[in-house]
């Protein structure tokens, strides 16, 4: 139970819980990443092997015991607008050991954490190694951006494991915390489910390290064909198939669904949106059956959508993709071929915080929509990287001005942009700019989340956990203020001390936060001159390389498939959250977005440098 430590006292607070009995979901997200911000993953042995980057449960127990997660937020001071004031928050996680494994088993089945001895285990065990999924990365990284969070000490995590790279999250109710069924949602997450072509795994997928594994995994759920005795001596081939067990896992590692229970009920879904059906399921009569039967409202005269659709969550059962689900995923589609934007396919808006569709809800055939209907699309990646996209009507300045954030926004393409300016010679462009941009985030909000043991107060010091947070949080702050690689000069001229890329406590004292937001601002006139200079200097020669257009054209078929007409939210995009536990009253409502790893981008570029 979280509880807000300040200096008028204590208050407690229950996390919310659903229905079914669990946290709601931004709570458990939370919650898992602040456990591992304050963990110190390291190598356990288990059955005389060894699992680098791991936790035990006894580590986690005892982190969740007393877990503090402090926030530092600075602004303007209400009575003074020349003065920063900063405020903090420090939230204390209690609970014990059985409620922590309770707690624990979530994020299992969540498919945050798995067994290192054991991958296939759903169950969190009194003495276990655990290590991070990619989905578990990819959440972390989310995190640790949105609440500008240090995190040095999980560097060599996310250098040696595979991370999700674009993680689709379906939108859910505020008040049960159950995912918002409509048209656009199902069609998302199917087309994300299915890939842009059949993924039937290559022969020498065992030959394979784990980041190509997964990343074989990761363009869909993986296909089989499946033969069975027909009428008399014939037989019958069903192709695109798959097993009920590789489609619940697969929707728990790829997108926001938590646990098999919420998988089962979405592939209902397909199952009533005629998508998928059942091919056979072989069980013996004896043995158990789960059964996961979802209802709604059936479709028109000419619809594959039925009132109802059932999924058997069984080791035998095989079901496979429909000619329905074939048209919808777009399989038969030429290359580059994308529907109209009047089509029902793109029916979904273009706010990343709201993507609600409710004009698919009702009991309409696909592509009968009305003229009246509001239909907002995503510009394309082919519109955004056009050399002559808007040109005519802002002009060529302003479109490449457009162009540059696009490729900011885009982890590939930010990556291949950094490169070329490494060979002309001006690198330090971005780097200042993307410097300057991780600066002012952590100057708004800045979060640490440490295990219970503070450190001693200071002789003569009433040290709250809140005031010692605030105090780490400024020191690191001066830290990231003085960026090395650009100001070593001016800091000697302030001081006449040589800077090694250090500020020490001498140093530090020398600034508060109004003279930091000082700095902010001069930083922040030079990064307009810079980013100008990037779009009017760099990008008209980068989008003329080779690389580019071979990677603009392989971007372009990604953003034609499956995620094409939904919002898409890098790991830094969200504003910052509030303290876990204690949600805001705004939740999302309806529809999906996609967030991507800049992390994983990175691994990509590296791998297929090396390939």
């Amino acid at each position: 139970m979280p509880s807000p430590e300040a200096s008028a006292g204590n208050s407690s607070h229950m996390m919310k819980t659903t229905k079914r009995g669990r946290p709601f979901l931004k709570d458990t997200l939370d919650l898992f990443a602040t456990l591992i911000v304050s963990l110190e993953l390291t190598t356990n042995r288990q059955y005389f092997r060894s699992f680098p980057n791991s936790f035990t449960t006894d580590d986690a127990a005892r982190n969740l015991a007393s877990l503090k997660f402090s926030q530092s937020n600075r602004g303007p001071d209400p009575r003074d607008p020349s003065r920063i004031v900063t405020t903090t928050t420090t939230t204390t996680f209690s609970m014990t050991r059985d409620m922590a494994k309770a707690m624990c088993q979530q994020f299992m089945d969540a498919r945050l954490i798995e067994n290192a001895a054991d991958p296939g285990s759903n169950l969190f065990k009194e003495r276990g190694v655990y290590v991070l999924t990619p989905k578990g990365l990819h959440v972390l990284e989310r995190f640790m951006s949105k609440n500008g969070i240090n995190g040095d000490h999980l560097a060599h995590v996310f250098s040696s494991q595979p991370i999700c790279m674009k993680l689709l999250h379906l939108e859910r109710r505020s008040v049960d915390d159950e995912i918002i069924v409509s048209h656009s949602a199902i069609t998302a997450l199917f087309r994300r489910f299915v890939g842009r072509q059949p993924n039937y795994p290559p022969d020498y997928l065992e030959t394979m390290d784990a980041f190509q594994k997964y990343h074989e995994r990761s363009k869909g759920v993986g296909l089989m064909d499946v033969t069975e005795k027909g009428a008399g001596k014939t037989t019958v081939v069903h192709k695109h198939c798959f097993a009920a067990v590789t489609a619940l896992e697969w929707l728990c590692d790829f997108t926001s669904v938590i646990g098999r229970e919420e998988a089962a009920e979405m592939a209902a879904q397909f199952v009533r949106f005629g998508l998928i059906t059942l091919v056979s399921d072989k069980r013996k009569n004896n043995d158990s059956a789960i059964i996961f039967t979802v209802r709604g409202a059936a479709g028109g005269a000419n619809s594959s959508i039925a009132q109802h659709g059932e999924f058997r969550c069984t080791a035998k059962a095989i079901y496979r993709i429909t000619e329905e689900g074939r048209r919808l995923a777009r399989w038969d589609l030429p290359d580059g071929a994308r529907p109209s934007p009047n089509s029902s396919a793109a029916n979904v808006s273009s706010n990343p915080r709201a993507s609600e569709d409710r004009s698919v809800e009702n009991a309409t055939t696909e592509g009968a929509n009305s003229s009246d209907a509001k239909i907002h699309r995503r510009i394309s990646m082919t519109e955004k990287l056009n050399a002559s996209y808007d040109a005519e009507k802002k002009g060529q300045k302003e479109s490449n001005t457009d162009r540059l954030r696009f490729i900011m926004e885009e982890p590939q393409l930010r990556a291949l942009f950094r490169d070329f300016l490494r060979s002309n010679f001006c690198e330090e462009n971005l780097s200042f700019y993307l410097d300057v941009q991780d600066f002012k985030k952590s100057f708004s909000t800045t979060s640490s989340a440490i295990a219970a043991n503070p450190p001693p107060a200071r002789i003569g010091q009433k040290a709250t956990p809140g005031q010692l947070a605030m105090e780490r949080h400024h020191e690191a702050l001066i830290q990231k203020a003085f960026l090395s690689a650009y100001l070593s000069e001016v800091i000697q001229s302030l001081t006449g001390k040589t800077f090694q890329g250090h500020v020490d406590l001498e140093q530090a004292n020398q600034f508060n936060a109004t003279q930091l937001q000082t700095m902010i601002r001069l930083y922040e006139r030079i990064q307009t001159h810079v980013f100008r200079l990037m779009a009017t200097d760099s990008v008209p020669k980068f989008i003329k390389t080779p690389r580019f257009l071979a990677l603009k054209v392989k971007l372009v078929e990604e953003d034609d498939g499956p995620l094409a007409d939904f919002p898409l939210m890098n790991t830094s995009a969200s504003t910052p959250s509030v303290p876990p536990g204690l949600g805001s009253t705004e939740e999302e409502v309806g529809g999906a977005y996609v967030t991507i790893s800049q992390r994983a981008a990175i691994q990509e570029r590296a791998a297929g440098e090396q390939r």
